[in-house]
């Protein structure tokens, strides 16, 4: 039965076969040209079978350097030195036949010569192919976009490199910004180092003015972010030029052939937060996590689905995941049956409001880990509605945490706010009151008795979570703007959403172990510096390749009910204690009595469900007496956040 071999592999054949052509007639060429170099009056052809055995003595020798399957369009330097071994082996070889012939050398240094030779013309035209290939020009009409790499390193001469082996390279490279000035004037692939990316506003002015200005700068260093990143792309908004990402390395590897065509990447938002990676002990995660009965509450919004997602990696004998979102809870049931196929899960749909419901589900599941990330977060929203607020974020936890410690688990880990410190909303009041009665719980726990450990954690905003400003911002850019800014001097602290769960996993490790902190001590994740909402605003204008102010407008609104200019993350009667881990800062307790706070919030829950709404907020209050209500979303006098530090 005769095999043909698919279309596919056809072509490869044919430039395998052409490839053995070439090299033979060259290495047949070689030995005259050599046995001429060897003795210039001597008989340079010599008999016609030394021809063909240098030819077959080459096929012979290239045989384990591959020399018939190199991609010549790609010939690198690894190529070459294959070319000089099967050189060197073939000239090796070749006088083994005139040995046995009788006949010979021309020359005693004729064995070197035939390898030099052999070595020139075989490395000649692969050299030549690629650099015709290289030097190509686009087709079609196409033109190449002029751009200016940031970056001096490897990255960028692997982006040259792959540009080169582009048919029709889309860009085409007139220097490079490298990290430091010491190399301003060197040349990378023949390109000019221009000078440091700190003097990218002189360059881009310099190239401006003798008419190069780039279309595109191309960020090849990965590290490139920040504030450093930040000025980068003011200097580029300043001169109308667009800011992205050179491809990852691995689409820029020219040793496949069919591989896809050279594009750009944009810019992700998350790079101008200037946050270090911080090292997480995931081996302490994986003892806390590991065959243990773990319960999400909230699972299907932004925090507790990134908690079920890191949490299903740690294997976990039992997930499960708890909403009152049914399309939420699917969303996230469905992505951890794609992505964690082997950790058995259970959805529940359920309030935490609920406290017969959740009692039920506690005594039957036994949980031993529980996360609490169910909450009403969107401080207008709360405002508009603050009796659900109230039940959800204050009655709902103190639920979660009763039906919790009856079951008898192990620890309970309450996703917290900045918004709770010196609260100006309801909604931060009402996550205040969930944290003192965590609090006294976890002081209940270090006592004789022993019991549930109760760790809560506060942070700030998650970048692009469900109903935050990121979303809001591309939603009106894909309009094409406005996009508001409640006041000019609003502040906020940013942080990922992975990274935010990776610390609260992190602080889990830390409060449930045997060197805990302080008793009812709330570790707050360091969240860097507080960012301008205006600053990111304009950024995202700049990612999009547009002008802030000329092409989109950013216009001011005001602040809205609840809200302040500056949030904080510490209240003055909290001194910064150390946790001695990276990422994560320790808030000196506010003792509480559980039992005092519990009753108060069982008053305000019904208030709250008789419809009181004077009587419930009279009793928050009262119980949290450093809330300064802000209704109407006026600018407060000597904001006590504008002073505030994580």
């Amino acid at each position: 039965m005769r095999y043909d071999p698919p279309m596919a592999v056809r072509p490869a054949l044919i430039r395998i076969a052409l490839n053995v052509g070439v090299d033979a007639v060259l290495a047949g060429a070689a030995v005259p040209l050599a046995r001429w170099l060897a003795d210039p009056t001597g008989d340079w052809a010599g008999p016609p079978w030394t021809i063909v055995w240098g030819a077959a003595a080459l096929l012979l020798a290239g045989l384990p350097f591959r020399l018939s399957t190199q991609y010549w369009r790609f010939a690198g330097a690894g190529d070459l030195l294959g070319v000089g071994a099967a050189s060197i082996a073939t000239a090796a070889i070749y006088p083994v036949a005139l040995h046995e012939a009788g006949l010979p050398f021309p020359s005693p240094a004729f064995p070197v010569l035939h390898a030099l030779v052999l070595m020139v013309l075989l490395a000649a035209p692969r050299i030549a192919y690629r650099l015709m290939q290289e030097s190509h020009a686009p087709q079609d009409g196409q033109e190449s976009q002029p751009v200016l790499l940031v970056g001096a390193g490897e990255a960028s001469d692997l982006f040259i490199r792959a540009l080169g082996a582009e048919r029709r390279p889309p860009y085409r490279v007139i220097g490079l910004l490298s990290s430091g000035r010491s190399q301003t004037g060197r040349r990378i692939s023949g390109l000019p180092i221009l000078g440091g990316i700190d003097d990218a506003v002189g360059v881009l002015g310099r190239l401006r003015a003798a008419g190069r200005l780039p279309d595109v700068l191309v960020l090849t260093d990965a590290e490139l972010s920040g504030t450093k990143l930040s000025a980068l792309m003011e200097a580029a908004d300043h001169e109308g030029v667009r800011i992205a990402r050179a491809p990852r390395l691995t689409a820029l590897d020219n040793s496949a052939p069919d591989r896809t065509r050279l594009e750009l990447r944009p810019v992700a938002i998350e790079d101008l937060l200037n946050r270090p990676q911080v090292p997480l002990d995931r081996e302490g995660m994986a003892r806390l996590v590991q065959g243990r009965r773990v319960l999400v509450t909230g699972a299907g919004g932004t925090i507790g689905s990134e908690l079920a997602r890191q949490v299903a990696a740690l294997g976990p004998e039992q997930l499960v995941l708890l909403d009152n979102s049914e399309f939420a809870l699917w969303q996230i049931d469905i992505e951890l049956g794609e992505s964690h196929s082997g950790v058995p899960r259970r959805v529940v749909l359920a309030d935490v409001r609920d406290e017969a419901r959740l009692r039920l589900l506690f005594d039957e599941l036994r949980p031993e880990l529980v996360f609490h990330a169910a909450a009403l977060k969107h401080v207008p929203m709360v405002e508009a509605n603050p009796l659900e607020g109230l039940l959800t974020n204050a009655d709902g936890t103190r639920h979660v945490a009763d039906a919790a410690r009856a079951a008898g688990v192990r620890a309970m880990v309450v996703i917290s706010t900045d918004k709770a410190v010196n609260p100006s909303s309801l909604m931060g009041a009402s996550k205040r009151l969930a944290e003192m009665y965590c609090q006294g719980l976890d002081i209940a726990a270090r006592g004789p008795a022993g019991g549930m450990r109760c760790i809560t954690v506060r942070f700030g905003n998650v970048l692009g979570s469900t109903g935050s400003v990121v979303p809001l911002f591309q939603r009106q850019l894909a309009r094409g703007g406005p996009l508001t800014v409640t006041h000019p001097d609003m502040r906020r602290y940013f942080m990922t959403v992975r990274e935010a769960v990776g610390l609260v996993l992190q602080a889990s490790v830390v409060g449930s172990g045997d060197a805990a902190p302080p008793d009812g001590g709330i570790f707050v994740l360091d969240m860097g510096e507080p960012v301008k909402i205006v600053d990111l605003a304009r950024q995202m204008v700049r990612l999009a390749g547009l002008r802030p102010d000329v092409d989109v407008e950013i216009r001011f609104t005001g602040l809205r009910p609840g809200e302040k200019l500056f949030e904080e993350l510490f209240h003055g009667r909290e001194p910064t204690t150390p946790t001695g881990h990276a990422g994560l800062l320790m808030a000196t307790p506010r003792t509480a009595d559980p039992a005092i706070v519990g009753r108060a919030i069982e008053e305000i829950a019904a208030a709250c469900r008789g419809g009181n709404e004077r009587l419930a907020l009279a009793l928050l209050e009262r119980l949290v007496p450093e809330f300064e209500h802000n209704p109407d979303g006026r600018v407060m006098t000597g904001d006590r956040a504008g002073t505030a530090h994580a």
